[in-house]
């Protein structure tokens, strides 16, 4: 095992998910503030900035799920490797092969959205002022695309080795860059012109540049991504490997995000301002949702290298030990927001309406939290010991089966609170659905009624 490789297989089970997903905590936090910054300086441009911006996140995060679906497969094959005791040679060129499918990928994925972001957006609700303003933000994320693409493998490399630290420093360096440049951009600070919206597309390609760079020569520099003997060798069945998980995880991570379009959608038939303040409630929502995205980074190379080694008792105990603290910190979350959803709503709120739109969302889907946790962890164990297809199964129907319908049903029923209800409903789905597929792959072992009877054990 090379030098800056932790071997994940050995010691107590929680310690070794602390120290990958400790660091992680920060540089998902890092990264997510990126959004919330947009949305507070957007704020202060126009509610139609506000607006374009509703309906352009869900998009270019369903896309940007291309980049965590190959960085599930990297990990999931990667970690593996590793927990086999494979050569070093094997192992990096497993690196190097996810890194040049990712670039490969992500220029197309960009390409295509930059020539149909017009359509794309309009199909969603997006009209006048606010499409305006949503085209002049599309065509420098779709440059900066497959910049962060690359940063976003290097990262899954880094933590198949148990390296957390280095990847949770990449991630926050490109943050401070994009925080810095996003509010001069957007206002026109110093020499800077006055961009609005647009500004905050330039603030993410510098940053993704920049970490990038950063990630790309720390990998050099570590000896994870040096160049390796026959370099192609293997090269169609480590594509195949990576693809077979990564595709099915792309789909698992791309589903939400697709879904949320869909929801936006729906919220725009009450109007604008509802728009403006469901996407500021759901970018509240994922920071405080860091440390259960934190543990779904930290999970897939301690149940990957584990399972690997034939380990599988390990990687049980740490997908246990993942869903009661899913459990335990999304009810804290939950009575938090009870009491502070209005200052945290009116912070992000362009006006009265969007305010108050933010902080329901808040109060009432707060409490379904913990489900989303389980979900994200559970699918990121799926994926590490390459059942990705299970977690693509049970997140298409969490989606496509109970949230977009629910939706679209409450919303022409109950107006926008019938979209809240069909949030909580989703998600509550979502914690139960994992527990069946992690029993039925031999993944969890429980005889609780409701998640035994509609699992069938498959040997691993």
């Amino acid at each position: 095992m090379a030098q800056n490789t932790r071997d994940l297989t050995e010691g107590p089970v929680w310690i070794a998910l602390a120290r990958l997903s400790g660091p992680m905590m920060l540089g998902i936090a890092a990264v997510l503030s990126t959004g919330l910054v947009d949305a507070y300086f957007l704020a202060k441009v126009s509610p139609e900035a506000l607006a374009a911006v509703g309906f352009i996140y869900p998009v270019t995060t369903a896309i940007a799920s291309l980049s965590i679906g190959l960085s599930a497969g990297a990990g999931a094959v990667i970690s593996q490797a590793l927990g086999r005791k494979e050569d070093d040679n094997d192992v990096t060129r497993r690196g190097l092969h996810a890194l040049g499918l990712g670039l490969v990928l992500a220029t197309l994925a960009a390409l295509i959205f930059w020539l149909a972001d017009r359509w794309l957006l309009g199909m969603l609700g997006a009209d006048g002022g606010v499409l305006d303003a949503a085209l002049r933000y599309t065509p420098l994320w779709c440059v900066a695309f497959p910049f962060l693409v690359s940063m976003m493998l290097i990262n899954a490399v880094f933590r198949a080795h148990g390296n957390g630290g280095t990847s949770a420093m990449v991630m926050v360096a490109s943050a401070i860059v994009n925080v810095a440049t996003t509010p001069v951009f957007i206002l026109g600070l110093g020499p800077a012109p006055e961009l609005g919206i647009a500004g905050a597309a330039l603030g993410t390609l510098v940053a993704m540049v920049a970490g990038s760079g950063v990630a790309f020569w720390l990998a050099w520099r570590n000896g994870i991504l040096n160049p390796c003997t026959a370099p192609l060798r293997n090269l169609w069945s480590n594509v195949k490997a990576i693809a077979g998980v990564g595709g099915p995880a792309a789909t698992s991570n791309a589903i939400n995000p697709a879904g949320m379009a869909l929801v936006t959608a729906a919220v725009a038939t009450v109007g604008a301002n509802a728009v403006g303040g469901f996407g500021a409630a759901t970018r509240v929502e994922s920071v405080l949702s860091v440390p259960l995205l934190a543990l779904s980074s930290g999970i897939g190379p301690v149940v990957g290298q584990n399972w690997g080694a034939e380990a599988h008792d390990r990687a049980r105990l740490a997908l246990k030990q993942c869903l009661i603290f899913s459990v335990g910190y999304g009810l804290l979350v939950a009575l938090v927001l009870t009491f502070f959803a209005g200052p945290i709503a009116t912070a992000f709120g362009a006006g009265e309406e969007s305010t108050e739109a933010a902080a329901s969302y808040l109060r009432v889907v707060g409490w379904s939290i913990f489900g989303f946790g389980m979900l994200v962890t559970g699918n990121a164990a799926l994926n590490a010991i390459s059942r990705s297809g299970h977690a693509m199964v049970l997140s298409v129907a969490r989606v496509l089966a109970i949230y977009v319908p629910l939706a679209w049903l409450g919303v022409t029923l109950f107006g926008y609170p019938g979209i809240l209800g069909a949030a909580v409903v989703a998600n509550l789905f979502g914690g139960w659905a994992v527990l069946v597929a992690a029993r039925s792959v031999d993944l969890l072992e429980t005889e609780f009624v409701g998640v035994a009877a509609p699992a069938r054990v498959v040997p691993g």
